[in-house]
């Protein structure tokens, strides 16, 4: 047999013995080395890097994170919904169409004025985090020319991994399953330092009314957790609780006790009524004098400052009796000091009747309001000396100063210059001139501000005299 059919030969009894093999033969397959194949994989996926918390907050406001201005125009995706009848920068902001709850359409903004019909997030919850981060670069939902890609990243891994699924434990508003006690406790580790005892030492509202920590949590409490969770965006000193480990039983809790809180701070909100009550209102500006402001000859202001509380009867509260007996000030009018022996219905009377009508520019909560200031007005005769010093104590002064005041003023007290024209007018330099307007101030905030006021921190009018004293070692330029 040549090699030639040998070969054939070989190779057909192969094939016999493999048909043989599967015809029911119990055989071994003969073992045969050959190279693997090369089979096409995908790369593994990378886990993105970033910070959640962070995405948290760009969530909540990413141009106020960003510190840069709101995109020109409405959101693409705004022309699709008519419900929603905001514009501008507030539909940039990822909460205006998905809602505090994450719930869109089928949570709270699933009616009222910011619904949008839109869906809501948190069914990505889980989902890959490059999955959503290729979302956010596609479309018209692509933020890629407004924010980096560390920012789209951080977005994508809060999506991803820091919902709270709300539902379970916030049922009407109230939160459910929740200990106060728990919450108080909570609170007064976190959050009593810049909110004050009773939550009402910051006031975040506009012309619309008030709203205190109390406010936020009774009529929003998904926003009043996201907040919680995440921080405040552009508050650098408004701490995460996520980032100092609190449970999900720490924010129902923690909510439960803010929902005890009160709602409304009349006496300060008076306050900042009497300071400027067109910037505490947002009202429009007045074209016209203050009826009243006509029987008098000596000041010469017009406008807006003719219909302001302070301007007839001084930051001292005294008028003619007090420091706006004489100067540029000087109207003649009487202060408010007696009002401490008036009830509630005269003064409220007052306020409603005649050249002193105000019922047609502010509300009766409003109305109130300045009453329940005028109620309670200190003398500040016996803390503050005619050559304008203070008898408070600057060193005591400081500690609340470097607490609550510096985050904003600076820690000279020059972040801020309230001067119109071309000149400096920082919280040293009113201090100085006017200590008055500064206590009044430090007492019952600043209108259309969130300055935190003293009488809600439960500071004594003491201490609130001895931060005036540091003020006024503070530079005046």
């Amino acid at each position: 047999m040549n090699k030639r059919v040998f070969s054939l030969f070989v190779t057909v009894l192969g094939l016999m013995l493999v048909v043989a093999a599967c015809g029911g033969q119990t055989t071994e397959a003969p073992v045969v080395v050959t190279d693997a194949p090369v089979v096409a994989t995908e790369a593994p996926v990378v886990a993105l890097s970033g910070n959640p918390i962070r995405g948290g907050l760009l969530y909540d406001e990413w141009f106020k994170v960003l510190d840069v201005d709101a995109p020109e125009g409405d959101q693409p995706l705004w022309a699709t919904q008519t419900t929603n009848t905001r514009s501008g920068g507030t539909t940039w902001r990822c909460k205006e169409c998905h809602g505090w709850d994450y719930l869109g359409k089928d949570g709270a903004y699933g009616s009222g004025s910011h619904q949008t019909g839109f869906v809501g997030v948190l069914q990505v919850a889980g989902t890959d985090a490059n999955e959503i981060l290729a979302a956010l670069k596609t479309g018209d939902h692509d933020f890629s020319a407004y924010m980096d890609d560390q920012a789209l990243t951080d977005i994508a891994l809060f999506l991803s991994e820091n919902m709270l699924d709300s539902a379970a434990f916030i049922t009407d508003k109230a939160a459910v399953g929740g200990d106060a006690v728990s919450g108080e406790t909570i609170y007064g580790e976190n959050c009593v330092d810049c909110h004050g005892p009773q939550g009402t030492s910051m006031n975040f509202g506009d012309e619309s009314g008030s709203e205190y920590y109390g406010t936020i949590a009774a009529d929003n409490p998904w926003e009043f957790v996201h907040k919680a969770r995440f921080g405040q965006p552009g508050v650098a000193d408004m701490p995460s609780l996520v980032d100092v480990g609190l449970t999900d039983q720490g924010y129902i809790d923690l909510l439960a006790f803010a929902q005890t809180l009160p709602t409304s701070s009349p006496v300060t909100e008076g306050g900042r009524l009497y300071d400027n009550w067109i910037k505490a209102t947002g009202a429009d500006d007045m074209t016209e004098n203050q009826p009243l402001w006509a029987t008098q000859t000596t000041n010469e202001r017009s406008g807006n400052d003719t219909w302001r509380c302070k301007e007839c009867h001084g930051w001292d509260y005294k008028g003619v009796d007090g420091r706006y007996a004489s100067g540029s000030h000087m109207t003649g009018f009487p202060g408010v000091f007696a009002a401490k022996d008036k009830s509630a219905e005269e003064l409220l009377a007052v306020l409603k009747t005649g050249d002193h009508d105000f019922s047609s520019y502010m509300n009766d909560d409003q109305l109130n309001a300045l009453v329940a200031f005028m109620q309670q007005v200190e003398d500040m005769a016996p803390y503050i000396n005619d050559d304008k010093t203070v008898n408070g104590d600057a060193e005591k002064g400081k500690v609340f100063f470097d607490s609550t005041c510096k985050m904003c003023h600076g820690e000279d007290g020059k972040a801020i210059d309230f001067d119109d024209g071309e000149g400096v007018e920082f919280v040293g330099t009113v201090a100085a001139d006017n200590p008055w307007e500064i206590i009044h101030k430090i007492s019952n905030g600043q209108p259309g501000t969130a300055m935190p006021a003293g009488h809600n921190m439960s500071w004594t009018f003491q201490d609130m005299l001895d931060i005036l004293a540091y003020i006024q070692t503070l530079p005046q330029k």
